[in-house]
């Protein structure tokens, strides 16, 4: 009940003080009060000017304890190193660095930050194959975020992908942009045992 009580409430603000550059789709509540589509648009002076997209969350029963299911869907999803062509976004406030105490409105903010911060227009290195092998969850994969990113922690992570039987891993590592700091971000899909 607490859960429906917080969305009708962010849902409101939504409607009446939207992020710069996104509006809630109306049609897409009408329906159900646990699926919304965000309509958004590029912001002026970034690479994305103009160019509109759509973002879908999904918000489970234990929603504002439990992060919403947040990917870009629609026709066109933008060209971005923490967006894969499948609309899967590579942002900590999604998993591990969600609080209560983040809206709908904050995870809108960092998604325009991320995007109007970007430098040049591509794919992550990893796109294929994480596209190929994900989960169609976002919050299934297993994302992690560091700090720093030690050379003994390099050595740990690639001992442990030749070890493991079941397929060769893919592991990436990069330096991402989050929340003002710089962090590392790495990637590695697990098995299918």
């Amino acid at each position: 009940m607490a859960s429906m009580q917080r969305l009708q409430k962010e849902l409101l603000a939504l409607q009446n003080d939207p992020p710069p550059g996104m509006t809630l789709n109306e049609k897409s509540v009408q329906n159900s009060i646990t699926q919304w589509i965000v309509d958004m648009e590029g912001a002026p002076g970034t690479l994305y000017e103009g160019e509109k997209f759509q973002l879908l969350f999904k918000f489970s029963s234990r929603y504002p304890f439990d992060s919403p299911q947040v990917m870009f869907t629609g026709e066109n999803i933008p060209i971005h190193p923490h967006v894969y062509s499948n609309g899967h976004i590579c942002l900590s406030i999604l998993t591990e660095d969600w609080s209560p105490a983040l809206s709908v409105q904050s995870v809108c903010l960092s998604i325009i930050s991320m995007l109007s911060s970007c430098k040049e227009k591509r794919r992550p290195p990893d796109n294929s194959f994480y596209v190929r092998t994900c989960n169609k969850n976002p919050k299934k994969t297993k994302w992690w975020y560091h700090g720093g990113v030690s050379e003994d922690l390099k050595r740990h992570h690639l001992r442990v992908n030749r070890e493991l039987p079941v397929r060769k891993h893919y592991l990436y590592c990069r330096k991402m942009l989050g929340l003002g700091t710089f962090q590392y971000f790495c990637y590695e899909p697990w098995p299918r045992w």
